[in-house]
């Protein structure tokens, strides 16, 4: 792809975000035929809200790394996507449900790293990734499905668009989780007080360390890498749950607590 048709895509989907749009694909001439030209739109997107109210990049969510949401999306390998700072929000925080145009929930294992993982470290174990984690934490991944119909919208458009991201309610980072057993730890999410899903840290690639490594070299295989103090997402546990104004969400985690967000009419 030309810079100009990057331009163009990068407008696009910087007015969904403004919600003055909901196209179902991105038009012909700044659409991505691959995953890398998905890839080179997501940088630019995000440095244009870098230098906005959204703050600089901050973290990494990935998706699709559970067959759950293999499945329930129709692709069969993990996409990833930038976290802005301003997106990182508390336990149990609250956001207006109109500031979204359709806001869903992910149960996910967080980790913030403690040191960075540059691309120059390439290629990465599960073992170099876990020595770079400083904390776990329990995450909801708070997605926004900006497409008037996902479904009709091919895998290099959604990751040229943060793979449905807009952030993540993070919870207290647990700093001694080499005590837990990161695979056999469960993860149940409730939407008003109902259970609506509920997986194992093995439901992710095996372990979230292993969906850690395909990051952090995915990003080295794009001339870029981890830094200390970012918090990654590694994928949802269960199916995705979509949020009507004053729903109020609840995940916990075994060995990890709890956080929550609220969606306020």
């Amino acid at each position: 792809m030309d810079d100009t048709a990057i331009a163009q895509a990068v407008e696009i989907l910087a007015a969904m975000r403004r919600r003055e749009a909901a196209p179902d694909e991105l038009p012909e001439s700044c659409r991505p035929q691959t995953v890398a030209d998905g890839y080179r739109i997501q940088a630019a997107l995000n440095e244009h809200h870098a230098s906005g109210d959204a703050g600089p990049v901050a973290g990494h969510k990935i998706g699709c790394t559970s067959r759950v949401m293999q499945e329930y999306l129709k692709i069969d390998e993990p996409c990833s996507g930038a976290m802005h700072a301003a997106n990182i929000v508390e336990a149990f925080s609250e956001r207006p449900h109109a500031i979204f145009h359709t806001p869903g929930v992910e149960c996910e294992i967080a980790v913030r790293l403690g040191r960075d993982l540059p691309p120059s470290g390439a290629p990465f174990d599960r073992a170099a990734v876990a020595d770079a984690v400083e904390a776990c934490m329990p995450s909801i991944e708070i997605v926004d499905d900006r497409w008037s119909d996902f479904q009709g919208v091919s895998t290099p458009s959604m990751i040229a668009d943060d793979f449905f991201n807009w952030g993540s309610a993070i919870g207290a980072p647990i700093a001694n989780w080499r005590n837990l057993d990161m695979e056999a730890m469960e993860g149940v999410m409730f939407v008003n007080g109902e259970e609506v899903g509920r997986g194992h840290g093995r439901d992710v690639l095996g372990h979230p360390f292993e969906v850690l490594t395909w990051l952090a070299n995915s990003l080295a295989s794009r001339g870029r890498g981890l830094r200390a103090g970012e918090v990654v997402t590694t994928g949802s546990l269960v199916k995705t749950a979509w949020c009507e104004p004053g729903d109020e969400v609840r995940i916990a985690i075994e060995g990890l607590g709890e956080t929550g967000i609220t969606f306020t009419a």
